[in-house]
């Protein structure tokens, strides 16, 4: 039976706690793991797809406008108007299940998405090291740490190596925590709680074995979620949502106003009632947050086909907005195989101390894997010296180096490699070759020229030490007055197709930054060979002394920041972004705060925890173009969010409006409730399918974004244009025709629900509608929807909806008034995007 944990389980060790537990060293059974997640209800509950299906279906109905119309059934069935009944019920259900259909195969991309991103740790079970979900980890667990790791719980050290943590969400400090197993005092405040790791931080170097002690709520981590569990708006949603409360603010004002008149007119109250709700459901957006969900949905499921999982759904939007593209350059710019291109002493010349020495170090290191350790482990000798580690000391992004004691047959020797300006700080002599050892201060200058040369050439040099120790455990402070061994030189070709990448991502009208801790001759020779003349480049040194201020305007001019500190790069991102809206790529834990600042984070599959955690999107590759389909397919989705927006702020804001205006005047209502609720109904039909329209190369082009005052001016001019055709129809019908009350509203239902439907191919297309051609589906239900609103008053229900057969020259007039609509809405369209939108 497992015991209730405490919250200072810091002030006992792991002994005590292994016992309370009921758990060992070599972690839980499998057996024991699975009773207490079931004991704990942490087992995670699949809902059944049935249950999930009628709740979504449930959930279609329970926004005010469907209550509403809900409310309206209701009070028609009560007063036995049959007819009505059946066709507001009718166009309710309907509407609800397309809706349904579309967020149903929504949501089930989106759990698609999440099962490819699921968190993983190492635990201990049955005493055998393995990867499992961290929803499934429990208190009593093993885990094993290493660099790169993120916590899935709340821990205590059992044992540790030189172990460091980022625990800046928590405490604020951006300096990594050094970590070890103890005791401390139960009243120590969280910053200093050194034997205790906590979910949500992650392992930035070193290893260790800790024991889970709280999960899920019980965290700090949880805790703090449960007490603030808001998500941060993107631009996009809350301009959506800001928007969406403007037109229904005004939706509902208008129906109230509609509904007053209509009763001092001595117009029925019920009649009157149920046409102001018409109004106000026929006005108001209300697909508005379904149209959103589905367009990132089949954005997000078009990315997946693309290589790119959409972690976050709505940073898809951001992602259009996108104009510059900051990144490291290995596996980017470059090839990301890195080669040993040499392995030289400090005069130049090929050496096997330093090819030995090099091989010992990287088999031997512990931390996590990473690519030029791989290529060093590839090392092949004709005589194999026998070596074994007796000690490790792990990388840190301070020191900048790694360190491993062996002992050889003869004696022990601990060998550094790493930065070359930290490494040459630990020397106190060189050895030239041929068994020559000097004192290092007659060559400083030599050797920094040698390391210069190499990144002028091309090459990354990365520097490598040893000294003869008489002791087997090695410690931080063991690093000094060690013997300069030479030079490791790695080779990570530029990939051929990077100019035609940059190309295209020049097109989309993106720029590309590279940010690198290579120095500053690497990073200008990978400038010119990609094509920059004259790159500009930045020093993490020349950062450190640039005020805030300068620095907004420098990293506009500059192309390449190199020498940079991990702790820079969130720097540099933040005042890019003052200017541009930035997306950032990394996969290394000295990317993460860059990832997380960016607006648009990105990382790769194989990247560290920390870091696909931090990111919106996650490439299933890492490769630029990859990123330059994502970036279309983020302004498709943007781009045709925005059509829907557009329609609902145009032609049908117009036409309700004008419908309203025209109630006024008429000794009867311009259209019945019912009509109108169907002309909604007809024109919402075709308008779920603009997620899938095909969208013109010159929206692709541009980043989308998104711009108030745009719409704005659209509603505005569109809607007065759509009411003066309105006007038109109202005088052609009353005036001229001298139409009766069914045939009036007939020739007007038929002219609206039309206008509706043609607006679509005129908005959908910033040219004109001829040149651009729209989606299958689009066509396909916005034909059917046509013939159904002109076959309408032929068929036998049409008495029961107040539709009756139109006399030719009706029928013809208004044929005639909605494609002159069409003509000068055209027209109307393509001036206006050329004076606003390029303004």
């Amino acid at each position: 039976m497992q015991t209730k944990v405490e919250n200072q389980f810091w002030k006992y060790d792991s002994s005590y706690w292994l016992k309370q537990l009921n758990a060992s060293l070599s972690g839980l059974s499998k057996s024991d793991s699975e009773r207490i997640l079931q004991s704990q209800g942490l087992r995670p509950k699949n809902k059944s797809g049935f249950k999930k299906d009628v709740l979504l279906f449930v959930n279609q109905f329970k926004s005010p406008l469907m209550l509403l119309l809900i409310g309206a059934v209701i009070i028609s069935a009560f007063l036995g108007d049959n007819s009505d009944v059946f066709i507001i019920l009718f166009i309710v259900l309907s509407t609800g299940l397309l809706s349904f259909f579309q967020e149903r195969n929504a949501g089930k991309v989106v759990e698609k998405l999440q099962s490819m991103i699921s968190l993983k740790a190492t635990v201990l079970r049955d005493g055998i090291p393995q990867e499992i979900a961290s929803k499934l980890i429990v208190a009593g667990d093993v885990i094993i740490l290493k660099a790169g790791d993120m916590l899935p719980a709340d821990c205590l050290i059992i044992e540790s190596d030189e172990l460091y943590a980022n625990e800046s969400s928590l405490t604020g400090e951006s300096y990594p925590a050094r970590k070890e197993s103890g005791v401390l005092d139960e009243q120590t405040e969280l910053s200093k709680r050194t034997n205790c790791l906590w979910e949500g931080t992650n392992i930035v170097s070193g290893n260790a074995k800790a024991l889970v002690i709280q999960t899920g709520e019980q965290t700090i981590f949880g805790s703090i979620a449960n007490s603030a569990s808001a998500t941060v708006e993107t631009t996009f949603e809350k301009g959506i949502k800001d928007f969406g409360y403007f037109l229904m603010k005004i939706t509902l004002s208008l129906a109230v106003f509609i509904l007053f008149v209509n009763l001092l007119s001595h117009k029925g109250i019920i009649e009157s009632a149920l046409f102001a709700l018409a109004l106000a459901v026929g006005m108001a957006p209300e697909l508005l947050p379904a149209i959103t969900t589905i367009a990132m949905s089949a954005g997000a499921k078009r990315l997946l086909a693309k290589k790119v999982i959409v972690k976050k759904l709505n940073s898809i939007q951001n992602l259009g907005e996108v104009n510059l593209l900051c990144t490291d350059k290995t596996g980017t710019i470059t090839e990301g195989l890195i080669k040993v291109a040499g392995l030289v002493d400090g005069l130049g010349n090929e050496s096997e101390l330093v090819k030995q020495l090099a091989y010992w170090n990287a088999s031997m290191e512990a931390g996590y894997s990473n690519p030029i350790d791989d290529a060093l482990k590839k090392l092949t000798f004709e005589t194999q010296k026998v070596a074994e580690k007796i000690g490790e000391v792990p990388y840190d992004f301070i020191r900048k180096r790694l360190s491993i004691a062996v002992r050889t047959e003869k004696e022990n020797i601990l060998i550094s490699k790493g930065a070359f300006t930290q490494i040459l700080s630990i020397c106190t002599k060189v050895n030239l070759g041929n068994d020559t050892v000097e004192n290092i201060a007659e060559h400083e200058a030599e050797l920094a020229n040698k390391f210069n040369q190499y990144g002028s050439d091309g090459l990354r040099a990365i520097a490598i030490c040893y000294k003869v120790i008489s002791t087997s455990e090695i410690s931080k402070e063991d690093e000094n007055e060690m013997v300069f061994a030479g030079f490791i030189l790695m080779n990570d070709p530029v990939k051929p197709d990077i100019e035609e990448i940059i190309g295209e991502l020049s097109k989309l009208k993106v720029g590309l930054k590279i940010i690198t801790g290579d120095n500053i001759h690497i990073a200008k020779s990978i400038a010119l060979q990609i094509g920059i003349k004259d790159p500009v480049v930045m020093t993490g040194k020349e950062l450190f002394n640039t005020s805030s201020e300068a620095l907004k305007l420098l990293v506009k001019q500059t192309h390449i920041f190199a020498e940079v500190e991990p702790q820079q790069k969130e720097r540099v991102i933040r005042a890019l972004m003052q200017t541009y809206t930035v997306a950032y790529m990394g996969d290394g834990i000295n990317d993460v705060s860059a990832i997380n600042a960016a607006d648009v984070g990105i990382s790769v599959e194989n990247a560290v925890d920390v870091a696909r955690e931090a990111a919106d999107f996650v490439l299933m590759e890492k490769d630029l173009m990859v990123l330059v389909d994502g970036i279309k397919e983020g302004r498709k989705t943007f781009a045709n969010t925005l059509k829907y927006l557009y329609i609902s702020t145009g032609s049908t804001f117009g036409n309700m409006c004008s419908m309203a205006a025209a109630s006024l005047v008429l000794p009867f209502l311009p259209m019945l409730p019912k009509q109108i609720l169907l002309t909604n109904f007809l024109t919402d039909f075709p308008f779920l399918t603009v997620t899938t329209d095909n969208v013109d190369q010159e929206q692709l082009d541009r980043p989308g974004k998104w711009n108030l005052k745009l719409i704005r001016s659209y509603m505005v001019i569109f809607g007065i244009h759509s009411s003066l055709f309105d006007l038109l129809t109202f005088m052609t019908l009353y005036v001229v025709l001298k139409a009766k009350e069914s045939e009036f509203q007939t020739g007007w239902f038929i002219e609206s629900v039309l206008s509706e439907l043609f607006i679509v191919f005129i908005i959908r297309t910033h040219k004109n509608f001829f040149k651009s051609r729209p989606g299958k589906y689009l066509f396909i239900l916005s034909f059917i929807a046509l013939a159904l609103t002109i076959g309408l008053p032929y068929l036998p229900i049409a008495n029961d909806i107040g539709l009756t057969p139109l006399p030719m020259v009706n029928l013809g007039a208004m044929l005639l008034i909605v494609a002159a609509y069409i003509f000068t809405a055209d027209v109307l369209k393509v001036w206006f995007f050329k004076k606003y939108q390029n303004a």
